[in-house]
């Protein structure tokens, strides 16, 4: 996955010890209740998509630079569905993150699903009743995109 240049630049001081770093996830339909997902090409597994916002970039505005960037559609965001912190992360390279995941419910406003950048091998819509195999983390955000009922979490026992 592409690394941000601001991040590159703080890496370089801050070498790979823990970054507490902002994330978003975007839930993406169609008008046919189709979910939008991609493949990714460093995990090769299908997955929600979503990044890290710019500094100074708004959340709402980075999960549909993201869905643009990654998948050309055109999206706007309904709404927020899930915020939570989620475990720490450590990569291939042994740099260490932990996100603060704002997790948006997107409706798909124009483009064609197709892979647009290099962090993509597949993108596709998909029905929610025959998605591809995904983890816990892509399952429970489409899940709670598709409830006007909040999720609460039991911190004792997070995800």
């Amino acid at each position: 996955m592409a690394i941000p240049d601001f991040i590159r630049t703080i890496r370089a001081s801050a070498g790979r010890q823990l970054l507490w770093l902002p994330g978003v996830t975007a839930i993406v339909f169609d008008d046919d209740g189709r979910v939008l997902l991609g493949r990714r090409s460093d995990t090769r597994r299908w997955s929600v998509i979503g990044g890290i916002p710019e500094p100074g970039e708004q959340p709402a505005a980075c999960a549909v630079r993201e869905v643009q960037e990654e998948t050309a559609v055109r999206c706007v965001v309904e709404r927020v569905v899930l915020v939570q912190a989620l475990e720490p992360v450590t990569y291939e390279n042994g740099d260490k993150c932990q996100y603060m995941d704002i997790t948006f419910r997107c409706r798909a406003v124009g483009g064609e699903a197709r892979v647009n950048d290099d962090e993509s091998l597949e993108v596709g819509w998909f029905t929610v009743d025959a998605l591809p195999e995904l983890n816990e983390f892509g399952l429970l955000r489409i899940k709670q995109s598709l409830s006007d009922a909040p999720t609460w979490f039991d911190p004792t026992n997070p995800l």
